[in-house]
Protein backbone atom coordinates (compact mmCIF):
# COMPACT_ATOMS: atom_id res chain seq x y z
CA UNK A 1 0.00 0.00 0.00
CA UNK A 2 1.22 3.75 -0.74
CA UNK A 3 1.99 5.60 1.74
CA UNK A 4 1.24 9.45 2.28
CA UNK A 5 5.05 11.13 2.25
CA UNK A 6 5.88 14.63 1.37
CA UNK A 7 6.10 15.53 -2.03
CA UNK A 8 9.43 17.29 -0.84
CA UNK A 9 12.26 16.07 -3.98
CA UNK A 10 14.03 12.84 -2.50
CA UNK A 11 17.92 12.66 -2.92
CA UNK A 12 19.40 8.68 -3.64
CA UNK A 13 22.61 8.26 -1.32
CA UNK A 14 25.59 5.61 -2.17
CA UNK A 15 27.98 6.23 0.01
CA UNK A 16 28.17 8.04 3.55
CA UNK A 17 24.62 9.10 2.98
CA UNK A 18 23.94 5.62 3.68
CA UNK A 19 24.91 5.89 7.02
CA UNK A 20 21.67 7.76 8.91
CA UNK A 21 24.00 8.72 11.81
CA UNK A 22 25.74 11.56 9.55
CA UNK A 23 22.43 13.03 8.68
CA UNK A 24 19.21 13.88 10.13
CA UNK A 25 17.57 14.41 6.65
CA UNK A 26 13.67 12.55 6.80
CA UNK A 27 12.03 9.33 5.38
CA UNK A 28 15.36 8.01 4.93
CA UNK A 29 14.77 4.40 4.02
CA UNK A 30 16.23 2.10 2.00
CA UNK A 31 16.47 1.72 -2.30
CA UNK A 32 18.29 0.50 -5.34
CA UNK A 33 19.36 2.08 -8.12
CA UNK A 34 19.14 0.62 -11.44
CA UNK A 35 21.61 0.81 -14.53
CA UNK A 36 24.50 2.46 -12.30
CA UNK A 37 27.64 1.40 -10.72
CA UNK A 38 29.01 2.99 -7.52
CA UNK A 39 32.98 3.80 -8.04
CA UNK A 40 36.03 5.00 -6.36
CA UNK A 41 37.00 7.56 -8.28
CA UNK A 42 40.59 10.05 -8.23
CA UNK A 43 40.24 14.16 -9.18
CA UNK A 44 42.41 16.58 -8.25
CA UNK A 45 39.26 18.09 -5.97
CA UNK A 46 40.77 16.25 -3.36
CA UNK A 47 43.86 14.69 -2.13
CA UNK A 48 42.17 11.26 -1.45
CA UNK A 49 39.56 9.35 -3.95
CA UNK A 50 36.04 9.33 -3.15
CA UNK A 51 32.94 7.66 -4.12
CA UNK A 52 30.69 8.33 -6.99
CA UNK A 53 28.32 6.36 -9.63
CA UNK A 54 28.28 6.05 -12.99
CA UNK A 55 26.39 4.66 -15.62
CA UNK A 56 26.25 1.37 -16.16
CA UNK A 57 22.85 -0.01 -17.53
CA UNK A 58 23.95 -3.72 -15.99
CA UNK A 59 24.15 -3.47 -12.76
CA UNK A 60 22.20 -1.95 -9.53
CA UNK A 61 23.23 -0.53 -6.48
CA UNK A 62 21.42 -0.53 -2.63
CA UNK A 63 21.70 2.66 -1.19
CA UNK A 64 19.28 4.90 0.32
CA UNK A 65 16.71 7.71 -0.44
CA UNK A 66 15.38 10.62 1.53
CA UNK A 67 13.38 14.04 1.53
CA UNK A 68 15.04 17.28 1.20
CA UNK A 69 12.19 19.78 3.29
CA UNK A 70 11.16 22.76 1.94
CA UNK A 71 13.44 21.45 -1.50
CA UNK A 72 16.08 23.52 0.63
CA UNK A 73 19.44 21.71 -1.24
CA UNK A 74 21.86 24.36 0.39
CA UNK A 75 23.00 22.07 3.19
CA UNK A 76 23.13 18.96 1.04
CA UNK A 77 24.90 20.76 -1.92
CA UNK A 78 27.24 22.61 0.37
CA UNK A 79 28.09 18.88 2.42
CA UNK A 80 28.50 17.14 -1.11
CA UNK A 81 30.65 20.31 -2.66
CA UNK A 82 32.67 18.51 -4.98
CA UNK A 83 29.78 16.79 -6.76
CA UNK A 84 27.13 17.48 -9.55
CA UNK A 85 23.72 17.21 -8.19
CA UNK A 86 22.22 14.99 -10.40
CA UNK A 87 18.50 14.53 -11.28
CA UNK A 88 17.50 11.10 -12.23
CA UNK A 89 14.71 11.45 -15.73
CA UNK A 90 13.43 8.68 -15.16
CA UNK A 91 13.61 7.43 -11.07
CA UNK A 92 15.16 3.90 -11.32
CA UNK A 93 14.01 3.40 -7.79
CA UNK A 94 13.14 0.58 -6.13
CA UNK A 95 12.46 0.27 -2.33
CA UNK A 96 11.79 -2.04 0.20
CA UNK A 97 7.86 -0.14 0.64
CA UNK A 98 5.57 1.40 -1.49
CA UNK A 99 6.70 4.87 -2.74
CA UNK A 100 6.11 7.18 -4.80
CA UNK A 101 8.75 9.05 -5.43
CA UNK A 102 8.46 11.51 -8.21
CA UNK A 103 11.89 13.84 -8.42
CA UNK A 104 15.15 11.72 -6.93
CA UNK A 105 18.50 13.25 -7.29
CA UNK A 106 21.96 12.45 -6.74
CA UNK A 107 25.57 13.46 -7.04
CA UNK A 108 28.36 12.48 -8.80
CA UNK A 109 31.25 13.68 -10.09
CA UNK A 110 31.55 12.98 -14.46
CA UNK A 111 34.10 11.00 -15.80
CA UNK A 112 35.18 13.26 -17.81
CA UNK A 113 34.89 16.03 -15.79
CA UNK A 114 38.29 16.64 -13.60
CA UNK A 115 41.76 15.30 -15.07
CA UNK A 116 42.97 12.18 -12.90
CA UNK A 117 46.06 13.26 -10.84
CA UNK A 118 49.48 11.13 -11.97
CA UNK A 119 49.58 9.76 -8.50
CA UNK A 120 47.26 7.52 -6.26
CA UNK A 121 46.35 8.49 -3.28
CA UNK A 122 44.96 6.65 -0.23
CA UNK A 123 41.05 6.36 0.98
CA UNK A 124 40.55 7.77 4.34
CA UNK A 125 39.93 4.71 6.20
CA UNK A 126 37.53 6.55 8.48
CA UNK A 127 35.38 7.68 5.64
CA UNK A 128 35.20 3.75 4.63
CA UNK A 129 34.08 2.80 7.94
CA UNK A 130 31.21 5.48 8.31
CA UNK A 131 30.00 3.98 4.23
CA UNK A 132 30.46 0.35 4.97
CA UNK A 133 28.55 0.78 8.40
CA UNK A 134 25.99 2.89 6.62
CA UNK A 135 25.32 -0.48 4.82
CA UNK A 136 25.50 -2.31 7.70
CA UNK A 137 23.05 -1.31 9.95
CA UNK A 138 20.55 -0.37 6.88
CA UNK A 139 21.16 -3.79 5.29
CA UNK A 140 22.56 -6.16 7.61
CA UNK A 141 26.07 -7.70 7.40
CA UNK A 142 25.36 -9.36 4.02
CA UNK A 143 24.36 -5.70 2.81
CA UNK A 144 28.23 -4.26 4.10
CA UNK A 145 30.02 -7.50 2.17
CA UNK A 146 27.79 -6.26 -0.57
CA UNK A 147 28.91 -2.56 -0.64
CA UNK A 148 32.30 -4.35 -0.86
CA UNK A 149 31.67 -6.54 -3.87
CA UNK A 150 28.97 -4.11 -5.71
CA UNK A 151 31.88 -1.23 -5.55
CA UNK A 152 34.95 -0.68 -8.53
CA UNK A 153 37.93 0.71 -8.88
CA UNK A 154 39.36 0.25 -5.29
CA UNK A 155 42.91 2.41 -5.02
CA UNK A 156 45.52 -0.44 -3.63
CA UNK A 157 46.26 2.24 -0.42
CA UNK A 158 44.58 2.89 2.49
CA UNK A 159 45.54 5.15 5.19
CA UNK A 160 44.76 4.04 8.63
CA UNK A 161 43.31 7.21 10.48
CA UNK A 162 40.83 5.48 12.83
CA UNK A 163 42.71 6.40 15.81
CA UNK A 164 42.75 10.37 14.57
CA UNK A 165 39.61 10.29 12.41
CA UNK A 166 40.42 12.75 9.55
CA UNK A 167 36.74 12.41 8.22
CA UNK A 168 34.78 14.85 9.64
CA UNK A 169 31.79 12.65 9.96
CA UNK A 170 33.50 9.68 11.53
CA UNK A 171 32.25 7.11 13.14
CA UNK A 172 32.93 4.26 15.87
CA UNK A 173 32.39 1.26 14.08
CA UNK A 174 31.37 -1.97 16.50
CA UNK A 175 34.42 -4.74 16.77
CA UNK A 176 32.43 -6.97 14.05
CA UNK A 177 31.61 -3.82 12.08
CA UNK A 178 35.80 -3.33 11.92
CA UNK A 179 36.40 -6.79 11.47
CA UNK A 180 34.19 -7.05 8.37
CA UNK A 181 35.70 -3.90 6.96
CA UNK A 182 39.57 -5.10 7.82
CA UNK A 183 38.44 -8.65 6.10
CA UNK A 184 37.13 -6.67 3.05
CA UNK A 185 40.18 -4.81 2.95
CA UNK A 186 42.36 -7.36 3.13
CA UNK A 187 40.56 -9.86 0.23
CA UNK A 188 40.77 -6.79 -2.10
CA UNK A 189 44.66 -6.59 -1.64
CA UNK A 190 44.43 -3.06 -0.43
CA UNK A 191 47.82 -2.33 1.87
CA UNK A 192 46.98 -0.15 5.01
CA UNK A 193 49.29 2.40 6.25
CA UNK A 194 49.63 5.46 8.81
Amino acid sequence: MEQNLPTAPWFFGYGSLVNLRTHSYPNARPARLQGWRRVWRHTNLRPRPFLTIELCRSVSIDGVIATVPNADWAALDQREAVYDRHLLDEPPLITNDALNVDTVSTYVIPVDKYPIPAEEHPILLSYLDVCAQGYWNLFGKKGAVAFFETTVGWPSLVQDDRAAPIYPRAQKLTPPQRDLVDDQLRQLGCVMRS
